[in-house]
């Protein structure tokens, strides 16, 4: 058993009460149907009984706590000893900006996505409610996975995050699932060079024109990385896997449009469009990029200790099977 954790002070981070705007929308009227406004106002009453049960939990407990919405948060996160989520897993990503590697982070998923409900509205629309792919606990199980953390009994595992540099300036927030780098017009196509290196030699420079790069660490490979055809890291790996997206016209380099660097290495990439744009962990935090900017990425970056899943640590260990599954797919 591990020592108990001396825990004074509890950040409650939230998903906004309102999460469904477009409900309130004269637009929204015009094209749903009553089974749609059912399950959104459903997931909206869910959401708020949800952080209601954590702050009842919260009162029980010998801790200082104090709730925050997630867009009134623009400063680091300081002076706490946990910091809870309570929404989903863009919840958690947004929370994981604010935080260096000293304070951990607990997911708590708040409408989780249910089975017999998705497959009832199947063919009218799609009920999918909240993944919560790294958030450890729901309101079923919250006070245990909080009792285990607050005794001492649960350990936050360290993942890793990506460093992102323009012009050799480090940018401020350090992405926990990818980065994209593209056009700010879809439909544009994303001109740019870049290489491999490390400190003893790179690898050579590759010209390519598609719909951008995106870039993933082993948390956020089976998220967007995995539907362009990416495959999964074992979440604890250090690695991260790139992948060049709609390259055109590759030609004998068509090999080199996907893979993974090391720790020791960084991918150096020259911008060539007037215009760009760097997103991190979706579209809601991004950077500006122009004509000639040098963008470094690595996995240099701070790592995120995150109370995770237990079904997903049920798959640490498993490194040499992920290699062996990399190897196959370059």
């Amino acid at each position: 058993m591990c020592e108990r954790m001396a825990m004074k002070r509890l950040l409650l981070f939230l998903k906004p009460f309102d999460a469904n705007p477009v409900l309130h929308s004269d637009a929204f009227s015009r094209v749903t149907t009553p089974q749609i406004l059912r399950h959104l106002e459903n997931r909206q009453e869910v959401h708020r009984e949800a952080i209601d049960v954590c702050k009842d939990i919260l009162q029980q407990k010998h801790v200082d706590w104090e709730p925050v919405l997630r867009n009134d948060l623009s400063e680091p996160i300081t002076n706490v000893d946990l910091v809870v989520t309570v929404g989903g897993d863009g919840t958690l990503l947004r929370a994981s900006h604010f935080l260096d590697e000293s304070i951990p982070i607990l997911g708590v998923n708040s409408d989780p996505t249910q089975v017999d409900e998705v497959e009832e509205f199947s063919n009218e629309f799609d009920a999918s409610r909240s993944t919560g792919h790294l958030c450890a606990a729901t309101v079923n199980n919250f006070e245990q996975v909080l009792d285990s953390i607050l005794n001492g009994e649960a350990v936050p595992s360290k993942l890793s995050r990506i460093s992102l540099s323009v012009n050799s300036e480090l940018l401020s927030k350090y992405p926990l699932n990818d980065v994209l780098i593209a056009h700010p017009c879809p439909a544009s196509v994303s001109r740019f060079s870049f290489k491999i290196r490390n400190e003893q030699s790179c690898l050579p420079l590759l010209n390519c024109r598609s719909s951008g790069l995106r870039v993933s660490t082993a948390a956020g490979s089976t998220a967007a990385m995995l539907s362009a055809g990416g495959f999964p890291m074992p979440i604890l790996s250090q690695k991260l896997q790139y992948m060049v997206r709609e390259p055109i016209a590759p030609g004998k380099l068509y090999s080199y449009m996907h893979g993974t660097i090391s720790p020791d290495q960084s991918i150096e990439m020259a911008w060539l469009c007037n215009e760009g744009m760097i997103y991190i962990d979706g579209s809601h935090v991004c950077h500006p990029i122009q004509y000639g900017d040098i963008v470094e990425i690595s996995s240099k970056a701070p790592s995120l200790r995150v109370f995770l899943p237990h079904q997903m640590m049920n798959t640490v260990g498993a490194e040499e099977v992920s290699e062996q599954h990399t190897h196959s797919k370059l």
